[in-house]
């Protein structure tokens, strides 16, 4: 009698509109239509054959929600369109249909993990600054840092007249000869220019920078310019709020 059938949780989860548990939500909080008629009923199944709609709109009439993390080049701007014709970060997904937005900003000469999606509810709540969410960056910098050099880094420094939160920050290692260092700092905020800012803050301006990982995702097999869709149980991890990155077994 049931076969073909799926829980309505999950045909509204797999259509990217919200987790499992915000399916849920939306049920039972009397958003969810099918043929016609508001289901309220956990477990109700439905077929190929029934149309269900969220808030009054057909989940096939809806555009796929998508995730993608791309490791952005140098040169690119982080929009989806620029008044002075340069490359942007949404030129580069070439065979992705849906119109995509960067999740926050990357200057045009930093390079790393930027995520894309069509998904603006998912989009708010990452740049929310309550939902801390870490991004690591590399730097490297003029001079050879020193750790009393960077340890104001760890308290907050004061940028335009505010504070920063505090970042973690270490140092790398050092090039004697180019008396340049290297310097992995991660911060939450989101501020303009802000690492920029924080290292020419203590007398370390930077030379280069990417942004290694943002949240849980990092650039590992994507060189610049690459990118790739993300897995389901990291679109769910982004979606619970579980923003802690795992170390690789």
């Amino acid at each position: 009698m049931d076969e073909g059938k799926e829980r309505l949780q999950k045909v509204i989860a797999q259509a990217g509109l919200a987790s499992r548990r915000g399916a849920e939500e939306l049920i039972t909080t009397g958003r969810v239509e099918v043929n016609q008629e508001t289901v309220r009923t956990l477990g109700t199944k439905v077929g190929p054959h029934d149309h269900v709609s969220v808030d009054g709109v057909p989940i096939e009439g809806r555009e796929k929600l998508v995730y993608y993390l791309l490791n952005k080049p140098r040169g690119v701007v982080t929009t989806n369109h620029d008044e002075k014709n340069r490359h942007t970060v949404v030129d580069l997904l070439s065979d992705v249909s849906q119109r995509v937005y960067p999740v926050g900003r990357l200057d045009y000469d930093t390079t790393g993990a930027l995520l894309l999606t069509n998904d603006g509810t998912l989009a708010n709540e990452l740049m929310h600054p309550k939902k801390r969410v870490n991004k690591a960056y590399l730097a490297k910098v003029k001079g050879l840092a020193s750790e009393e050099q960077i340890q104001p880094l760890r308290q907050g420094v004061v940028i335009d007249g505010r504070k920063t939160a505090p970042a973690k920050v270490a140092i790398s290692r050092w090039d004697h000869t180019k008396n340049t260092s290297m310097i992995t700092i991660t911060i939450h905020e989101g501020r303009n220019h802000q690492v920029k800012e924080m290292l020419a803050k203590v007398g370390l301006p930077v030379i280069k920078l990417t942004r290694q990982r943002y949240a849980f995702l990092d650039l590992v097999g994507l060189q610049p310019g690459e990118y790739r869709p993300l897995k389901h149980d990291e679109i769910k991890r982004l979606k619970e709020g579980n923003y802690r990155n795992l170390r690789r077994k």
